[in-house]
């Protein structure tokens, strides 16, 4: 299943399981979201529903369009492009920040796991590979010290599986190697900025490239929200 078992007062997880949605679109870019469409589609209360739409709103994975209507935020090329460049410009800071502390055991226990994901087979496939993913990049990074900037990397990460989700789906594949990972962290534990920047920076202009091929590359993608 794409959705987690949850507890009602668990918001938490209640706003995990709309983020994998949208991930995964389940609920489609563009689509348009109200209290009763979360509350019928995932069994939320009307209060929690509307707790998440306003939260979701205010991370803009929702968009509100006007009073009555709001829709889930479109992932277009404008949208790919400025997370990659985010990320460009805060990933390597960050990273470097938290290298001397990073728990390098967990993020090589983690790279496995994805590893053993492989094939991928289905969607539940595809979204564990994402979530680990994540999970690996926001453990590089977690012991930076800046609440802030550890929000704001969360976000572009989420926002990143949407991205990637339509490569797997399209590839049944990751856009780079767990070996590549692997290397990469060598270089971190090295605690060289200049060194952690290079790599850090080589590894999100390479999947960059290597989606936007694949959007250029696939006749599904010719629509100004990218669907599968």
């Amino acid at each position: 299943m794409l959705t987690e078992e949850i507890t009602q007062d668990d918001s938490t997880g209640a706003y995990r399981t709309i983020i994998n949605a949208i991930v995964t679109q389940k609920l489609a870019p563009s689509q348009k979201v109200s209290e009763n469409i979360i509350s019928d589609m995932f069994g939320f209360s009307r209060a929690i529903s509307r707790n998440l739409i306003e939260r979701l709103i205010a991370k803009q994975f929702l968009v509100s369009i006007s009073p009555r209507v709001t829709q889930v935020a479109p992932l277009t090329l404008l949208e790919i492009k400025q997370n990659f460049m985010l990320r460009n410009m805060l990933l390597p800071e960050i990273v470097s920040l938290a290298a001397a502390k990073t728990d390098f055991d967990a993020v090589h226990k983690l790279n496995s796991e994805i590893q053993n994901i492989f094939p991928i087979e289905n969607d539940d496939d595809a979204l564990k590979v994402l979530k680990s993913n994540k999970q690996v990049n926001m453990l590089l990074c977690e012991q930076a010290g800046y609440p802030l900037m550890l929000e704001w990397m969360n976000q572009l990460e989420d926002t990143a599986m949407r991205i990637y989700w339509l490569y797997v789906k399209a590839n049944k594949s990751f856009p780079y190697l767990t070996e590549q990972h692997t290397a990469t962290f060598d270089i971190i534990k090295s605690e060289e900025p200049g060194r952690i920047s290079a790599v850090i920076h080589d590894m999100i202009a390479q999947t960059e490239e290597r989606i936007l091929n694949t959007i250029f590359s696939h006749p599904q993608f010719y629509t100004q929200d990218l669907k599968v």
